[in-house]
């Protein structure tokens, strides 16, 4: 087992040198910092976890709080979550797995315990009710998601508003005047999830700038509500000949429906989606989309909480640009 003293004698240093570099009592030179890190990665240094808590008052653990909800897409949560506890080792955290609907409960519990030395909270909404005990506990947080109100607070996220504007422009770039959008479960839109919320406003401010006109309908996914949304749409928009689709679990449905009723995608109907690559690339159509960057979300959470827990953070909002990657879903409007 490689030992301290070891560690300090690879990265040219003192043995306390590398004490304070794991504790954070003292200051360290940012090349310090990193060549003594440097040498922990390479000799596989793990410090007793107990010892270490002990010495620094710190338990060294993030807490990571994902709602698991029916109505949520699981996988790109769980993405995130493997992001945020694969960066979190590189800097010698270990990550606290949350996945209740506890709320303020569970932002209670471990600000009062020391469970955690900080927190990650996942699927915000706007007026999330977590917050306020957030900001009261004073402990090192971030969000991956956008609230209402992002004071004192500091956030990491797609930005969702210019991801529905892009995808509008591009349809209606292509010559679509009626536009539907195929949204996440209505429950989604009850608890006004900041995501959803925020594609929305894009998506209709997107809609007015183009001059197109644009209906939203949530849907549970699935092959029956997708057949059941469908045929409302349209039976309400009979013309409509560009969807927009923000929900993983109706995406195959959609395209199957639209393979039913003889409409080819793209020559008749085009389909754009916000998802994963993974989903895009292997639906029956490959799909023109704005990938979800789940892994970077993940990654620049803990960068930007480490660099609290280390004194050098502020609070900011950071999003992250909308990227749409054209396949074979999209086309000009039929004439």
């Amino acid at each position: 087992m490689v030992t301290l003293a070891e560690v300090a004698q690879h990265a040219g240093v003192s043995a306390s040198t590398v004490s304070y570099v794991l504790s954070g009592k003292r200051s360290i030179s940012a090349t310090t910092r990193h060549r003594v890190e440097q040498s922990i990665r390479e000799l596989g240094y793990h410090p007793n976890a107990g010892a270490r808590a002990l010495a620094s008052s710190r338990s060294n653990i993030i807490a990571l709080m994902i709602p698991l909800r029916t109505d949520m897409y699981v996988p790109v949560m769980m993405e995130i979550a493997i992001a945020v506890a694969t960066t979190a080792r590189t800097h010698g955290y270990d990550v606290l797995l949350l996945t209740g609907e506890e709320g303020p409960d569970a932002v209670r519990r471990v600000s009062g315990s020391g469970l955690a030395d900080a927190m990650i909270l996942m699927d915000v909404e706007l007026d999330d009710e977590r917050l306020p005990l957030l900001r009261a506990a004073g402990q090192p947080a971030v969000l991956i998601g956008l609230p209402s109100d992002t004071s004192g607070l500091t956030c990491v996220d797609l930005d969702f508003r210019a991801t529905g504007a892009l995808c509008v422009q591009h349809l209606a770039g292509l010559g679509h005047r009626d536009i539907a959008v195929i949204g996440e479960a209505p429950a989604v839109y009850e608890r006004h999830t900041g995501f959803a919320e925020r594609t929305l406003d894009g998506l209709r401010s997107g809609a007015q700038e183009s001059g197109v006109r644009l209906l939203h309908r949530p849907c549970e996914g699935g092959y029956d509500a997708m057949a059941v949304t469908l045929a409302r749409v349209l039976d309400e928009r009979p013309g409509t000949t560009g969807f927009v689709v923000q929900n993983e679990s109706a995406v195959e449905p959609l395209l199957a429906l639209l393979r039913q009723q003889g409409r080819a995608v793209p020559e008749d109907v085009s389909v754009v989606a916000i998802c994963p690559d993974q989903v895009a690339t292997q639906a029956s159509v490959r799909l023109t989309s704005v990938s979800i960057p789940a892994q970077e979300m993940g990654r620049q959470a803990v960068e930007h909480l480490v660099a609290k827990l280390d004194g050098r953070g502020a609070d900011e909002v950071v999003l992250l640009a909308p990227e749409l990657t054209v396949r074979a879903s999209s086309g000009p409007a039929a004439s």
